[in-house]
């Protein structure tokens, strides 16, 4: 079964409103890590000299939010209150929600701004796919090649609120897209709202995670790689912190054979 990885990337070189900090204890570094931590809490002497080339192992620190990288929404990322009760946090997400039929619907048209209902239903009925309950849709807006550099964080599409609504209304429980974010550009949205006073226009796709519960994956890539708009499962099971509003993903796609 081809697996094709739609995951972008944690790299503290690229460029994040809120930077990556990745800081590196070397194999060396980490045996005289430990001898200090065995002389402290245990009150025993280790030379580092003893290990193979005075080596123990290496050690990643890294700073950074539960909205970078590849990651998955959770409910309660959207607000404290849903019309279906407290919505619930990443650590309490049923998992098969995360391994599912899927579909990609290509957008890459609408450049930056809003997707509405009228475009994915046209996508939809290009295809000839009608989404299933509990089947993930991706949004392809072309947006990856910008991973790392500014343009990612502003040169985008997202969802409208009518656009998500009909996906849930589905039964949709998990969309996902290459866009740092399934709602519109922070920029567009608020010159919209200043213009029309609609307050509609400000971040929909994840308010409308305040009527129906579902799951968004952020920040996917690579979606030109798969072959066909569906006839794949998607893996995107998010990492276990408990409380937390998003977990990190590492997406791949399970081709049908």
């Amino acid at each position: 079964m081809p697996v094709i990885d739609l995951s972008s990337p944690v790299d503290a070189s690229g460029w994040e409103p809120d930077p990556i900090v990745h800081e590196i204890m070397t194999p060396a570094e980490g045996a005289r890590h430990m001898a200090d931590e065995m002389r402290t809490h245990f009150g025993l002497e280790f030379d580092p000299a003893d290990l193979p080339g005075g080596e123990l192992l290496s050690l990643d620190t890294i700073t950074l939010t539960s909205h970078t990288g590849t990651h998955v929404d959770a409910p309660s990322h959207y607000g404290s209150v849903g019309d279906y009760g407290v919505p619930r946090n990443i650590d309490q997400m049923p998992l098969d929600w995360f391994l599912r039929p899927a579909v990609v619907l290509d957008v890459r048209d609408v450049g930056v701004g809003v997707i509405g209902r009228e475009r994915i239903e046209k996508e939809l009925a290009r295809i000839g796919y009608q989404p299933q309950p509990l089947d993930i849709v991706i949004l392809h807006t072309g947006a990856s090649r910008f991973v790392g550099t500014p343009d990612y964080f502003t040169q985008f599409a997202g969802l409208d609120g009518p656009a998500t609504e009909f996906l849930l209304d589905l039964g949709v429980r998990v969309i996902g897209t290459d866009a740092w974010s399934l709602d519109a550009p922070f920029g567009d949205m608020i010159r919209r709202f200043q213009e029309t006073g609609d307050r509609s226009v400000l971040w929909p796709a994840h308010f409308a995670g305040r009527r129906t519960e579902y799951c968004q994956i952020e920040r996917l890539a690579n979606l030109d790689a798969l072959p066909a708009p569906f006839g794949f499962r998607v893996s995107c099971f998010p990492v276990k912190i408990v409380g937390a509003g998003a977990g990190w993903t590492r997406a791949v796609a399970l081709v049908d054979e």
